[in-house]
């Protein structure tokens, strides 16, 4: 049978899923911690190694968070519209954004955006022929400034191929690509994600010193938020509706939805952004181990209750980020954390930006999928417990889903589906399904 490799080179571990591309099934899975100390590969190699038993892979596809993932910046017109949209758009495409500026750049937003220590900035500003005095100051700023970074310009078309001459006569090195508001209400996000995604590629993984040749550039396929964004994508595609995922980590917790436009949302755009109908976002407070207090902190805000026993497991695992749950007592107070935190990121993801803007339309949602190392290794019922939490939670201040099927990601195979999913079309649907039938996992 021909097999394909998945690999996800993680802050921490290094995970494989070995797969049937025929089929779609998985073969076998494998990890090992990561590397980064010494070089990448060889973590990479390990799972290799370990999965070596059960035949030679055909092709090896990676995604890679490691290193601090894909550090992006956002410079635009105003925050309330250009940036905002840029913004968006960054995290739909894998990025952490690190920094955000917006208005003519002075000396000061220059010095402030290079102690971002962004890998790639992303330039917008205008829709197609509306102003562009702006993005043309802030492209010439971004010319003299003394940063590595490449550029993304994704702004007002008709300014592009000034801003393009500009960026070109300083040396800089950057890429063109569509608007991410041609025009009012309107954010499309597709050409700067692919663009991001190019140069992560072609310009940051091998920066970033992760490894000494050129073997694990040449074979990583995206940051691995975006792998799982198109992951995310095609589990929907298979569902035939509205898709919410939430993955709760150690460090952060991150909520992907996937929604239809229905009735007037198809054709009307209210908001001065726009929604975007695939969108990640990524709560850097919220975590298991290294953000637990961030949990704690968060649900005060959010008035949930946290118990005096919740607030001591949190501060034990900021203090130890490597412990792990041994016992029903180290289960319950995991369970709350992770039930915080959940909660938290839906109910942040579900807001809108800016108190005139609508909520994210949650309510048709026929799919929560939930993800990230306490979900998959906890007993029983405790995964469906924390998502029935977020599908119940009324006082997040949208309309929840009506009557969701809840499946967790047992396997993790998510960032796999996406990284097969223009090599290998027919393996990514297959193994989407698994997800939507509840094979391996449902709660």
């Amino acid at each position: 049978m021909p097999l394909v490799l998945c690999v996800d080179v993680g802050s921490t571990f290094t995970k494989g899923v070995l797969v049937d591309a025929s089929s779609g099934a998985v073969v076998a899975t494998a990890s090992h911690p990561t590397t980064v100390a010494t070089d990448v590969m060889d973590g990479v190699d390990a799972v290799r190694a370990a999965l070596a038993g059960h035949g030679e892979p055909g092709d090896v596809l990676v995604c890679s968070s490691a290193g601090g993932g894909l550090r992006l910046a956002v410079v635009g017109y105003e925050r309330a519209v250009t940036a905002e949209a840029g913004h968006r758009v960054g995290l739909s495409a894998g990025a952490r954004v690190v920094h955000v500026a917006a208005g003519p750049m002075t000396g000061s937003d220059v010095a402030a955006l290079r102690a971002a220590r962004p890998d790639l900035v992303l330039l917008v500003g205008g829709t197609d022929g509306g102003n562009a005095d702006v993005l043309l100051h802030n492209a010439a700023r971004l010319s003299r400034a003394r940063l590595a970074a490449p550029v993304v310009v994704a702004g007002n078309a008709d300014a592009a191929p000034e801003v393009a001459a500009t960026l070109a006569a300083s040396g800089r090195r950057f890429v063109v690509t569509d608007n991410v508001l041609p025009r009012i209400g309107v954010v499309a996000p597709e050409a700067a994600r692919a663009a991001i995604r190019e140069v992560f590629l072609t310009h940051v993984i091998g920066g970033k010193g992760l490894s000494r040749g050129r073997g694990f550039a040449e074979l990583v396929r995206a940051a691995t938020p975006d792998a799982v964004l198109r992951g995310v994508e095609v589990v929907a595609e298979v569902a035939g509706g509205d898709l919410l995922v939430v993955d709760v980590g150690g460090a952060t917790t991150d909520v992907y939805s996937v929604l239809t436009p229905q009735g007037e949302d198809a054709t009307i755009h209210r908001d001065v952004v726009g929604t975007l109908w695939h969108a990640r976002t990524v709560e850097a407070d919220l975590g298991m181990r290294w953000s637990a207090q961030g949990v704690v902190e968060a649900a005060g805000r959010e008035r949930l209750e946290v118990s005096a026993a919740t607030v001591a497991h949190a501060a034990a695992s900021v203090a130890d980020p490597g412990r792990l749950a041994v016992g029903p007592g180290d289960w319950e107070a995991e369970e709350e954390v992770a039930g915080l935190a959940a909660v938290v990121a839906a109910r942040r993801h579900g807001r809108p930006p800016h108190p005139s803007q609508r909520p994210r339309p949650l309510a048709d949602v026929v799919l929560v999928v939930g993800s990230g190392g306490v979900l998959r290794h906890a007993p029983d019922g405790v995964a469906g417990r924390v998502l029935s939490r977020v599908v119940t939670d009324h006082g997040g201040g949208w309309r929840v889903p009506e009557d969701p099927r809840l499946r967790v990601d047992a396997v993790y195979v998510l960032f796999a589906v996406g990284l097969l999913a223009d090599a290998h079309p027919g393996a990514a649907r297959a193994l989407a399904r698994t997800l939507v039938t509840g094979a391996p996992k449902s709660v």
